[in-house]
């Protein structure tokens, strides 16, 4: 199992969250909890993650902020549902692997807007959807891509398992 001393760090950029949905930060540390746990459990992400506590910092915000990230670091001029900012790429992250007591896994930004609509085109619930995507930006911060098939496979695979586990059906199913 993940050690307990994993954390969650919410930070709203937009506290309209909060009213869309209810319990916005139990429920995502409950999705982060769950995830790490899925993952320590099935021996997955990068080798001795689980032996230290890890941090991941989530930002609650807006389209306008997200667009604004989106074109800074990716080049696109608009906004998405959610952008994951991992620090297992910067090339100091062994390093401070081995040298932190708490590993520092990276940033999820998600917005708001784009999800509420993806979550309504879906027929979905915006906290089932938000849950999702948590972990999607979670798997990501592990080092999980879905750039080719077989790696966007293993991904979606992981996700579906993770929200089984939450009771939230099969996003990828019609």
């Amino acid at each position: 199992m993940a050690m307990n001393s994993n954390s969650l760090n919410i930070l709203f950029d937009d506290e309209i969250w909060e009213e869309k949905i209810p319990e916005v930060e139990l429920w995502a540390n409950k999705v982060f909890a769950t995830a790490l746990d899925f993952l320590s459990v099935n021996d997955l992400g990068f080798e001795g993650w689980n032996n230290k506590p890890v941090s991941i910092a989530l930002s609650l915000s807006s389209n306008d902020e997200v667009q604004k990230l989106n074109r800074e670091f990716r080049a696109k001029d608009k906004p998405t549902n959610v952008l994951s900012f991992a620090n297992i790429d910067d090339e100091a992250f062994e390093d401070e692997f081995l040298n932190e007591d708490v590993v520092d896994l990276g940033n999820i930004i998600m917005a708001l807007e784009t999800l509420e609509d993806e979550a309504a085109i879906k027929k979905i619930s915006l906290k089932n959807h938000f849950a999702h995507l948590l972990v999607h930006g979670v798997l990501h911060l592990f080092g999980y891509d879905h750039i080719e098939d077989d790696e966007a496979d293993e991904m979606e695979g992981i996700e579906v398992d993770i929200l089984k586990e939450l009771n939230i059906a099969n996003p990828y199913e019609e």
